[in-house]
């Protein structure tokens, strides 16, 4: 039945004239929504859910909060751009959408209410909130990671992306349960630039979490924070009231990721207790900062596509691997997504990554429509002459790989961002060849070293 009014709406619109499908664009969006939300029966007034929004750092959230839920026997379902996941049940995200679309979504939810589940933790983007996929969804807790510039040219300017994200957290006071009324809460990253903004949203409950002892002193607002901060390769220690807890998650930026999971699991009245044995076998994500390997040199795989993610695991590769031992150089390998997409952060990547690294790989990524060559070029114009000898261009992504360990000595760093775990690379006409660089990586080392 979904399948068959998919198709139907989908047939009206392709034979809608653009400018004519743009101008109903909107109730094209919310006609989906709402006719998804009437086939599977509203499934999220039975749910606790939980959305967690922001530019970076919402897989990992969602991942945690759902480690912790489990931790207490709690069942749980919850959806990222890595996977799906129904209690203990897991499968990949293949849809290149890290926030589904509405029939996928409704039917999701539905399914994790035959599974007996309770919660619903759900990873919401802006995109996803412009098209009306967060329609019909009753939040109960709004969760902000961090916010900064990324899908500018879809919404227009920075205000409008913040203005989207911000209206999950106005769901909170317009969703309604069936039965008695639950709490709705915000919880909010207080060391973000944008952390007013967000509070400024009504909530029975609000969470703020962040590093260092420094109070805001706002009234009804119960802040988190981490002290005594310790990071090394083999995790992040920390303390929070007195409590010390451990982390397998790696960097400052991580750390962050964990305190918004701990901020949900205090409002769920869990004991700090409760929560650090939870953290403590925490595993991160796949091809988020994964070491594929560390010897003779380190090889990281990353999803970092926006400039603040790509500081981020720079910065943290530098301070937690090549600190010590600053005669040894990192590599990267470094591309920019097609298809129209934040054409705007291209140069700032490329200032960004030959300011951080020895050796930079240029390469394809997801390159969709666009002229591949072309990204590369917009990524080097963001690159002064005095760089410029840092870099090379491989368009073949398997072959900048292969280049950049070729290029590798003992101690050496390669990290290669942007496609983290993905299974696809998304050519034009809507090709996709499957990948992972990760396995792209391996198949590599093996080569070189049979080789040598």
């Amino acid at each position: 039945m979904a399948n068959f009014i998919q198709k139907i709406i989908h047939l009206i619109k392709s034979f809608l004239p653009k400018p004519v499908f743009l101008f109903f664009q909107p109730i094209y969006h919310y006609l989906l929504a709402f006719l998804a939300v009437l086939i599977y029966r509203f499934p999220s007034k039975k749910l606790r859910v939980i959305g967690v929004t922001g530019t970076n750092g919402k897989s990992t959230v969602v991942e945690a909060i759902h480690h912790l839920l489990r931790s207490q026997g709690i069942k749980v379902a919850s959806v990222s751009s890595v996977r799906f996941k129904i209690n203990d049940q897991e499968w990949p995200n293949t849809l290149k959408m890290t926030m589904p679309g509405r029939f996928c979504l409704q039917k999701f939810l539905r399914e994790s209410l035959k599974f007996g589940c309770q919660y619903a933790v759900l990873e919401v983007t802006s995109e996803g909130i412009k098209q009306f996929r967060h329609r019909f969804i009753d939040f109960d807790v709004a969760i902000l990671t961090n916010l900064t510039p990324e899908h500018i040219e879809s919404h227009g300017d920075f205000e409008k992306y913040k203005k989207a994200k911000g209206e999950l957290f106005k769901k909170l006071s317009q969703s309604s349960k069936e039965g008695e009324k639950e709490k709705k809460i915000s919880i909010i990253n207080l060391d973000d630039n944008q952390f007013e903004y967000f509070l400024s949203f009504s909530a029975d409950e609000k969470y703020g979490y962040g590093m260092g002892l420094s109070s805001l002193n706002i009234k009804g607002l119960n802040e988190i924070r981490a002290v005594n901060v310790q990071f090394s390769l083999e995790g992040t220690r920390f303390k929070i009231g007195g409590t010390e807890f451990k982390t397998n998650l790696l960097g400052r930026f991580n750390l962050y990721n964990i305190l918004a999971a701990i901020c949900l699991g205090i409002a769920e009245n869990f004991s700090l207790t409760e929560i650090k044995e939870a953290m403590v076998d925490l595993e991160p994500l796949p091809g988020r900062l994964e070491i594929i390997c560390q010897d003779p040199f380190y090889v990281i795989v990353d999803y970092a596509h926006t400039p603040d993610a790509l500081r981020n695991v720079y910065q943290t590769i530098k301070e937690l691997i090549l600190k010590e031992r600053r005669e040894n150089k990192l590599i990267a390998v470094l591309g920019a997504a097609g298809g129209g997409r934040d054409k705007w952060k291209r140069p700032i990547l490329g200032e960004i990554a030959v300011s951080y690294c020895d050796k930079v790989i240029l390469t394809n990524e997801d390159p969709y429509d666009e002229d591949p060559a072309k990204i590369l070029a917009e990524i080097k114009s963001g690159i002064s002459s005095d760089y410029l000898s840092k870099v090379e261009e491989i368009l073949d992504r398997r072959k900048a790989i292969r280049r950049a360990l070729g290029l590798a000595q003992t101690g050496d760093v390669v990290v290669i961002t942007g496609k983290g775990c993905e299974p696809w690379m998304c050519l034009a006409r809507g090709k996709r060849i499957p990948w992972d660089d990760r396995k792209i990586v391996l198949e590599a080392i093996k080569s070189i070293s049979k080789e040598q």
